[in-house]
Parts: C-alpha cells; structure tokens; sequence
C-alpha cells in the first residue's frame, strides 16, 4: 500500500510517499481501508518529534481517519467486514490502509461523509471537550477564541454560539475574521492590527471575557488573561504560535480566575465514555445542521505536505483533508 511516511523527524517537506506493507490488525485492532484522513496541528507537531505520544520511526502521521473495515482481529465484537466507520489511530492516517485498536473506532453515522467524518472528532472534539467539561461555559457568558479561523478554533466559535455564549472571535487578518462571523461571531478583534487587552476591555465594557479559548500561545496570552472577568477561566488547548507563553502568576490572582489545561487526546482514553457521549452530542448537532465543519481543500496523498505546511504557516482556514 502506498503510505506519506516520516522517516527522520523534521518538516513537511522532508515526507515522502512509499510502498509499505500492509499493516497486520492484531487480536484488539480493526483493519480500515481509509477514504479520508483529516488534517490536525498534532500531526505538525509529531512529524518534529514535539507532540506528547511519539511513535517511533518511520510512521506515517495523520491521527483522525474515515473508511469501511476490511479486517478485524480474531477479539474484535460488535463490527463487520464493509462497515463504513470513522476512527482515532493517533498516527498512520496518511496510508491506504491503518489498524486501529477497536475502542477507537466508531461507526460513521448515517448521512455523515467520509470528509466530514474525518474532520469532524479532532477539533469539535477537542472544543466540546473544552468548553463544556473544563470551562462548564454557561449560556449568556462572554467567550473568547484566539486564533479562531482555525480549525479547532472555528469549532469552538461554532460550539459557543450553540452553548448559548456571547462570541468573540480573535484572529490575524479580516479574511479570518469574515470566517468567523459566517460562524457566528458575534465581535471580532484583529490582533495583528488592534490591541487585544484594549478591545477586549472595550467590547465587554470593562468587564472582561468569562471564558477564553486559546490555542495559539506566544505573545496574545498575558493581555487575553488581562482580559479576564473575575473567576474566569482560561483555556490552554495549544500553542499554534511556537512559543510556549511565560505567564505572570500573580494575574490568576488577581483576576480570581482558573487556568485550565485542555489534552482531549488524553481525556478520550482515560474518560472514554464521557468522550463517546461528547461526540454523540457532536453528531447529533451536525446531522441537526447547527455545526457544519468549513472544509477549505481536499488533499490527495501526495499533496498531504502541503496541508501540514499550510498548518504550519497559520494560513489554513478551517480544516483540510487528505482524501483516497
């Protein structure tokens, strides 16, 4: 099978693709023929050897995936042989064919496609997941999302305006902003032309944001917790930005507010039945049609660093997928 593979750790450019053999499912695993692989920062990250689970090399990353099951180890219940499914394989996404342990594979639910359905978990999971289970984001609450024409901050604008919240979206360039209020923003901040801690002050009337999203880091986390309401609660999803943020510790202080570490990736194992009744929530909505993921380009294999790089560079609106 043809597979994009990491063999030494560094950029996207340094992918190529290859003929490897078929992965064999082990007596726990499930065998799927992949039809769509979504595109994530994680798999930014893990190429470089920077992300928290590091397979060893070579591996094809792409960690989110959709297809029909052509395997099924000899332990494997409750799955059939042509079954369409949609599955977390934290890496190996990036190949014709990926074995995936069986508690992290789920049927694909009827009307859902495979490019959404590979899109879909990643960044809506990670928002819920965030915003309910960690912020408990309440309706009437004011929301902040930084970075927010991406894709997990695209979702998290989506979830807070279905959460019932106030939405301010926060972004590098008025085309991502525009993105953003089709999602339903209902304020946004350019934080490459205006100051964030002032416009933050100005559109909450001093008070302050209740909530805030942050996957980006660098230099827009201190005035984004200046921004804070007293006991909000400050989202740390991801550092999009490279730079892991060195926060004054007396601000949370002050502020009387929460900060709060968001790894979906590790509440999906540990937690695995809150997780499951999370993406049920998430389907149930996008088959009501209150979600919908914003799917900028579809990928073919071969074009799959070019994805990565456009994640790399923050010039990805939304999600893209590589597709079959």
């Amino acid at each position: 099978m043809k597979a994009l593979l990491c063999s030494q750790f560094g950029l996207p450019e340094a992918l190529a693709v290859q003929e490897i053999s078929d992965p064999i499912p082990s007596s726990n695993q499930i065998l799927i023929a992949v039809e769509a692989c979504g595109v994530n920062f994680p798999d930014v990250l893990i190429i470089q050897n920077k992300y928290q689970f590091k397979p060893e090399l070579p591996f094809a990353p792409g960690g989110e995936v959709a297809g029909k099951i052509i395997g099924l180890g000899d332990q494997v219940q409750g799955f059939q042989i042509g079954q369409p499914v949609l599955a977390l394989c934290g890496w190996g996404g990036f190949a014709e064919k990926v074995a995936v342990d069986v508690d992290r594979v789920f049927p694909l639910p009827p009307g859902l496609s495979a490019e959404v359905a590979a899109t879909t978990l990643y960044t809506y999971g990670t928002s819920y997941h965030a915003l309910k289970d960690r912020a408990n984001l309440q309706p009437g609450e004011t929301l902040l999302v930084l970075g927010a024409a991406g894709g997990v901050g695209l979702a998290a604008v989506e979830l807070g305006k279905v959460m019932g919240a106030k939405v301010i979206a926060a972004a590098s360039s008025e085309e991502k902003l525009a993105l953003c209020r089709v999602k339903g923003a209902d304020l946004t901040i350019n934080y490459e032309t205006e100051d964030l801690k002032t416009r933050i002050k100005e559109l909450t009337d001093g008070k302050g944001v209740d909530v805030v999203y942050d996957p980006v880091g660098g230099k827009f986390t201190e005035p984004a917790l200046r921004g804070m309401a007293w006991k909000g609660r400050y989202l740390i999803v991801g550092f999009a930005n490279g730079e892991i943020p060195l926060i004054p510790m007396n601000l949370p202080l002050l502020k009387g507010c929460s900060i709060i570490g968001v790894f979906w990736g590790q509440f999906s194992k540990v937690e695995a039945k809150a997780s499951f009744q999370n993406i049920r929530q998430l389907v149930a909505w996008i088959q009501e049609g209150k979600i919908k993921q914003h799917i900028e380009r579809t990928y073919s294999l071969e074009e799959a660093p070019e994805a990565l790089q456009a994640i790399l560079d923050r010039k990805m609106l939304g999600k893209g997928v590589v597709v079959f």
